[in-house]
């Protein structure tokens, strides 16, 4: 019967003959899953055999994962078929085709209703299936919100939701349902976050079944919207600045999410809950669907919350486009319509699933399902920079954004490339109000850009940048992004892309200033550095330099320097050194690492102590000044290798000598790359510590099971084993055999306990110098009576706040210490206003 029904089906799912990509990237871990079983291990081994049921059974599971793609027929008919054939022997395969529809529910939320439709024919047909169905549908709910897994469990939800419109679920259970969340709103005593999850996943559902509620359980919804309301307009809103993209609601407000949604929901209810972007099969199904017994939900209580739980931070929805910057076809949605979340969320879900692929990516972004219905490349931009200027931080790397723009030009040679180029033009126009933050990836997206379109830019049309202030964010800009496409090219290429008149903004030439090239200068370590050059050469050994640096300072006449110095800490040495080695291995990185390395034990002599390591940065700069990027690679080499630690990195950025190069984005791109270090370093001997208590546990249980075994039999069963342990959601396997003794893991304790307090040490450093530098500000533009708002100002406090959200996750652990030490009452409120800012994220 079975086989009769699939060929028969056969004729109506005339469905294309593979899966796409983009759809086996996510399903693979389900149909990994799928076969991961003992019992399911031997039917993978039976299907090899290749018997005709298994043979079924593959062709069953393509036909529901590929239900609602490019066919020759109606999604209606494929249903219709498909639900039949399920229909036509479910108890032989019910197991699998409940969690093969539940893995799609989940993995697949751009066919919702599709799926949703299926299980409701399949409902009508077999009461007792759906019933089944609404239980694993409901404790996979259960088990995301257990494990933290926010966005499966809005997805979960709302395909619930949409059950109520299949006639599966009873509307009066869904809307307990709702309550039941909502009412963790009401909680006393937990993060804001968590309250702003669960009203959000009670509002994201309401596009797809809000109608249905209006027309059985208008009276309950309005209570729902109610209560959701009260919520809104009581919650704090402290952190919002923080998240902004930019400063002013000129031309676009800056909402927070949770208020541009409850706006569009207003706008939905207005009209009458009805949408034009949501697929709804279900509806010509009406008459069959609405016989069907309905299920209800059974008492879901939300997990209550602990301090292991992490919510989804806050953010602030991009906007750059209105109906006004589209001039041709299709008109933009407005900010507070319903189609514009459904087109936005869409586009994400189709980027999120094919991200690792760029041409795949921009090849589904084109094919848009509703591209008939919105301008298609305005809402892909719009989108794609939204996730570039994501705060705190972008969810993949910048360059996956600027590959997909470009292979989306190649795909719309028409469109893309002007759309770009006018978002390029609308982001600058607005950059003065842009957050350091979207500067820094502005600047990186659009270096890159250039680079792959042979920098080729109408530069003129910016000639207003070069009559401002140099530290007004548009010749900052440019600046800034040449200096950045430079690293992509080479300096002659940027000085003839560039008007004569742009000059001003152009990068040095990338090379060393090495201040002892003159071998019969004046300078103090002249001498010395003309007697390193030649045993450098020479290939002598560390050692050998080691006993020269101890000698005292001799002058160009060969007489020994007053007062007589035998240490080599010596700053003239120190900046001899690294000056004369730098210069040699300047060639390329490899020479410089290789220089590095083979004369590590000399830079850690002279590294002793904090100046030293200071003068060696200093040393390092006066060398490459010119040249941003090997200053910031050689920094970086450095941390790596030991030679300076994190602190001094810190000191040195902040130091006097550094005014001049404060603003410049380089500076913090080594501020970020030092503080990461440090967080990774932290994070390796925390991860070491707990797989060492594991271990530990684990030999003192199998010990007390072998002493307590009779036999020797029991014994030897009892040592062979091994744990695992858990460190970023990943399973590590642990050789219970390794000797870790009670000692050796209180040495780990102590040497993490170390790492914390120099991590502790680094952040209370630069929030201090942050602290002392915009306090000297403000009271000398309080002292001269001008305003203090500068531009300067407004990019220092930029970086603040910078610091604070890209490492929010490591300051939060010592943010009790930095309120008691730093940012306490008597700071200017101004700076105190940042901090209480990032403790309104969390709190």
């Amino acid at each position: 019967m079975f086989q009769q029904s699939l060929c028969a089906g056969d004729e109506d799912f005339r469905l294309s003959s593979a899966v796409s990509d983009f759809v086996r990237v996510r399903l693979a871990g389900h149909i990994e899953s799928v076969y991961s079983s003992s019992a399911d291990r031997g039917y993978k081994k039976r299907r090899r055999g290749g018997s005709e049921s298994n043979d079924l059974e593959d062709r069953l599971e393509s036909l529901v994962l590929k239900v609602g793609e490019n066919t020759t027929s109606t999604i209606e008919s494929n249903l219709e078929g498909l639900a039949s054939v399920l229909d036509g022997d479910i108890q032989n395969f019910k197991k699998k085709v409940l969690k093969l529809l539940v893995e799609c529910a989940v993995n697949m939320p751009e066919k919702c209703t599709i799926y949703s439709t299926l299980v409701g024919l399949l409902n009508a047909k077999n009461y007792n299936f759906g019933g089944e169905f609404v239980e694993n549908i409901v404790r996979s709910f259960k088990d995301s919100l257990k494990n933290n897994s926010w966005n499966e469990a809005r997805v979960v939800l709302r395909f619930i939701g949409d059950l109520v419109n299949c006639h599966v679920v009873s509307a009066s259970s869904f809307i307990q349902l709702m309550g039941s969340l909502l009412d963790v709103t009401k909680e006393d005593g937990v993060p804001n976050v968590r309250k702003d999850w669960y009203c959000y996943a009670v509002m994201s559902c309401l596009p797809w079944v809000g109608r249905e509620l209006y027309e059985k359980k208008e009276s309950p919804l309005e209570m729902l919207l109610t209560t959701i309301e009260v919520y809104l307009n009581k919650r704090p809103k402290k952190h919002v600045n923080m998240l902004r993209i930019w400063s002013t609601d000129v031309p676009h407000p800056q909402e927070e999410y949770l208020e541009c949604l409850w706006n569009q929901i207003k706008k939905l209810k207005h009209d009458s809950w009805t949408e034009t972007i949501i697929p709804r099969p279900y509806l010509t199904f009406d008459n069959v669907l609405c016989e069907a017994l309905q299920h209800n939900l059974p008492p879901i209580v939300p997990p209550p919350h602990h301090n292991a739980c992490v919510y989804p931070m806050p953010w602030v929805v991009y906007r750059m486009f209105d109906y006004t910057d589209v001039t041709d076809g299709h008109i933009m949605p407005g900010a507070h319509s319903i189609e514009r979340f459904l087109v936005e969320e869409h586009l994400q879900q189709i980027i999120d699933m094919s991200c690792k692929n760029r041409k795949e990516c921009a090849t589904n972004l084109m094919n848009f399902v509703h591209k008939n219905k919105v301008p298609l490349e305005y809402c892909i931009v719009e989108v794609i920079f939204g996730l570039m200027f994501h705060q705190p931080k972008p969810k993949y790397l910048e360059v996956m954004f600027g590959s997909v723009f470009i292979e989306l030009s190649k795909l719309s040679t028409n469109t893309m490339p002007l759309v770009l180029a006018q978002t390029t033009e609308i982001l600058y126009s607005r950059i003065e109000s842009m957050h350091v933050c979207a500067f820094d990836r502005f600047v990186s997206w659009f270096a890159y850009h250039l680079s792959n379109f042979k920098f080729s830019w109408s530069w003129q049309e910016w000639a207003d940048c070069l009559a401002l202030d140099p530290e007004h964010p548009k010749p900052k800009f440019v600046r800034e992004v040449l200096q950045k496409a430079m690293r992509l090219s080479f300096y002659e290429r940027m000085r003839d892309i560039v008007p004569p008149d742009f000059e001003p903004l152009l990068p040095e030439k990338p090379e060393p200033k090495f201040k002892y090239a003159i071998e019969k200068s004046t300078l103090p370590g002249q001498f010395l550095s003309n007697a390193l050059l030649t045993k450098i050469r020479n290939k002598t050994t560390p050692e050998d330099i080691i006993e020269i640096l101890k000698e005292p300072l001799m002058s160009e006449n060969g007489e020994i320097m007053e007062p007589a110095d035998i240490g080599i800490s010596n700053p003239i040495k120190v900046d001899a050194f690294v000056q004369t080695l730098l210069f040699i291995a300047s060639k390329s990185f490899s020479h410089a690492f290789a220089a590095i390395t083979k004369f590590i034990s000399v830079f850690k002599a002279l590294g002793e102590t904090d100046d030293g390591q200071l003068q060696i940065l200093r040393s390092t700069f006066d060398l490459w000044s010119a040249d941003q990027q090997m200053l910031t690679v050689l920094i970086d080499k450095m941390l790596k290798t030991q030679i300076i630690e994190c602190s001094s990195v810190a000191n040195w950025i902040f130091s006097k000598e550094m005014i001049p190069e404060f603003t410049k984005l380089y500076i913090w791109e080594i501020l970020s790359l030092t503080i990461n270090k440090m967080s990774r370093h932290v994070d390796r001997l925390t991860r070491e510590l707990n797989e060492a208590r594991e271990k530990l546990r684990t030999t003192a249980a199998i010990s007390n099971s072998s002493d307590d075994s009779d036999t020797e039999t029991e014994k030897a069963e009892a040592k062979p084993r091994q744990s695992t342990t858990t460190f970023g959601g990943q399973g590590v396997p642990m050789d219970v055999d390794d000797n870790v003794t009670e000692e050796m893991v209180e040495r780990m304790e102590e040497k993490l306990e170390m790492a914390q307090a120099d991590q502790k040490n680094l952040f209370l450093i630069v929030f201090q110098r942050f602290i002392m530098i915009l306090s000297e500000h403000l009271v000398k533009c309080d002292t001269d009576g001008r305003p203090f708002d500068t531009y300067w100002y407004k990019y220092t406090v930029g970086r603040l706040q910078q610091v604070f959200l890209a490492h929010h996750e490591q300051v939060q652990k010592y943010s009790s210490t930095l309120e008691g030490l730093l940012f306490t009452q008597d700071l200017d409120i101004h700076i105190l206003e940042v901090f209480h800012q990032f403790l309104a994220l969390r709190s």
